[in-house]
C-alpha cells in the first residue's frame, strides 16, 4: 500500500485546529486567576473612583477663595480616607484633607500642606498650586465600561483590575484535560537508566513542563511497551479520564513497531493525517475520536518538543478561548550560511543574539539532530525555513519563533 503523501505544516495545523470550540466555562476564585484565560467579557461592577478624591495631603478650598494670594481660609474641620467631611464647604471655608479623601461638597481644589501656613483654626495661601489635585469621579473607569475580553490570558496586572472592578469571583475556561502516554519496549524512568539499552523517558516531563503553563491538567498513563493490546487499553483509559486530548509519545512512525497507528484504528479511531513535511517532526499523526484529539508525537526528543510547541499549545490554547495561538514571528539575520532546504519545512535549533547595529541575530547551531537535548536546551528559538528554500549567506534575512521561556 502506497503511504499517505506528506501534509504542509499549515495543512497540519488547521487540521488539528478544525471544529475545535472553546471548554466549558467554570468560576473560580480570583486569587486563583493568575493565567488562566477569560470566559466572557467582563465589565467594571463599579466606578473608580467612586468619588471626586484629592490626590495630595492639603487642604480642600474653592477655587475662587484663592484666586487672588495670599488668601486666609477658616478651617472647618478633616476629610480622611474611609472618614468623609460631614458638612458642605462654604465661601472663606477650608477642610483638612489627605490623599485618597473624598472630597468635600463645596470643594473643587486642594492646596498642597507646604503651601499652607496654619494658625490655629486659621490657614493662609501665599503660593499658587501647581495643579488642582483632584481625581476626578470616573478618572480611571466607569460602572459597566467593558475592561476585559474574552479569550484573555489573566497577568497580575489583570487581576489588580479584576478585584478593583470588585470581583471576587471570575469565569474562566475550564482547564483542558490532557493524557500522556510513553511507548516503548526501552524506555525507563528517571532514575533507573544505568542500562545501555535502555533510554530515560525524558519526554513525558518536558512535556509537563510545557502545558503546565498552558493551564492544562495532565493525567500520567504512564509507559507502555510495544504491545498493541496495552497501548489499545492505555487509549481506553484516556476515554475513562476524560481527556480532551490523548498525547502518545514515541510509535508514531509506520515501522513494525510502531503501534500507536494501528492501536487507534483497533480503538475505532480514525486518522486525520499520518506524516508531515517537516523537519523534526515528520512522523506525527492527528486521530480524532468523539470528544478526544489524539496528537501521536514522534519518539526522538526534540521532535517531540517542536511538535507540541507547533501544534499541542496552539490546540490547548483554542480549547480555551484564546487568539494568540502561537508564537509571533520575528525577524532576524542568519548568524551563519545555510545549504539549500529539500522539501520538508526546517525548524532549526538557534541561539539569538543583537549584533553591533542592534538587529536580532540568530545563529542555528551545526548539530541538528533530532535526539540532541543539549542542543533544544541551549536554544533560545527556532528558524523557520520554507521548503525548498534556497541557500543563505550569512546576514540573510530569516524568521524565528521564540520559546516563551
Amino acid at each position: 500500500m502506497a503511504r499517505e503523501p506528506l501534509i504542509s505544516v499549515e495543512e497540519a495545523l488547521a487540521r488539528v485546529l478544525d471544529g475545535v470550540t472553546p471548554l466549558p466555562a467554570e468560576e473560580i476564585p480570583l486569587g486563583e486567576a493568575h493565567g488562566r484565560v477569560l470566559a466572557g467579557t467582563h465589565a467594571s461592577r463599579r466606578t473608580q473612583p467612586p468619588a471626586d478624591l484629592s490626590s495630595m495631603d492639603g487642604y480642600a478650598v474653592q477655587a475662587a477663595d484663592i484666586a487672588t494670594l495670599p488668601a486666609s481660609l477658616r478651617l472647618i474641620g478633616e476629610a480622611a480616607a474611609g472618614k468623609p467631611f460631614d458638612g458642605t464647604l462654604k465661601q472663606g471655608e477650608t477642610v483638612r484633607i489627605f490623599t485618597g479623601s473624598v472630597l468635600p461638597p463645596g470643594a473643587d481644589q486642594v492646596v498642597p500642606q507646604e503651601n499652607v501656613i496654619r494658625d490655629g483654626e486659621q490657614i493662609t495661601i501665599g503660593a499658587p498650586p501647581k495643579s488642582k489635585f483632584v481625581r476626578r469621579q470616573g478618572l480611571d473607569f466607569r460602572a459597566g465600561q467593558v475592561m476585559l475580553e474574552t479569550g484573555r490570558r489573566l497577568h497580575a496586572r489583570d487581576i489588580g483590575l479584576l478585584a478593583a472592578m470588585d470581583y471576587a469571583r471570575v469565569a474562566v475556561a475550564r482547564r483542558p484535560r490532557v493524557a500522556i502516554l510513553a511507548t516503548g519496549d526501552e524506555l525507563v524512568a528517571p532514575g533507573t537508566g544505568d542500562a545501555p539499552d535502555r533510554i530515560v523517558a525524558s519526554n513525558p516531563h518536558a512535556l509537563w513542563a510545557l502545558l503546565r503553563p498552558e493551564n492544562a491538567e495532565t493525567i500520567d498513563l504512564g509507559i507502555s511497551p510495544d504491545n498493541l493490546e496495552l497501548i489499545t487499553a492505555a487509549i481506553g483509559r484516556a476515554r475513562e479520564f476524560e481527556a480532551d486530548i490523548l498525547v502518545t509519545l514515541g510509535g508514531a512512525s509506520v515501522g513494525d513497531h510502531d503501534l500507536i497507528a494501528p492501536a487507534l484504528e483497533q480503538a475505532g479511531i480514525p486518522l486525520s493525517f499520518h506524516r508531515i513535511a517537516m523537519r523534526p517532526g515528520r512522523p506525527m499523526l492527528l486521530g480524532l475520536a468523539e470528544g478526544m484529539r489524539v496528537l501521536g508525537l514522534p519518539g526522538n526528543p526534540v521532535s517531540a518538543f517542536i511538535c507540541a510547541f507547533l501544534f499541542l499549545l496552539p490546540l490547548l490554547r483554542k480549547l480555551q478561548g484564546r487568539a494568540d495561538l502561537l508564537p509571533e514571528a520575528e525577524k532576524a539575520a542568519l548568524g551563519r550560511a545555510l545549504e539549500p532546504n529539500d522539501h520538508r519545512q526546517d525548524f532549526l535549533r538557534a541561539k539569538l543574539a543583537r549584533g553591533a547595529d542592534g538587529q536580532l541575530v540568530a545563529t542555528p547551531f551545526k548539530l541538528q539532530d533530532s535526539s540532541m537535548l543539549s542542543v533544544l536546551h541551549a536554544a533560545d528559538c527556532l528558524i523557520v525555513r520554507p521548503p525548498h528554500a534556497p541557500a543563505c549567506a550569512e546576514g540573510s534575512p530569516c524568521e524565528v519563533l521564540r520559546f516563551a521561556d
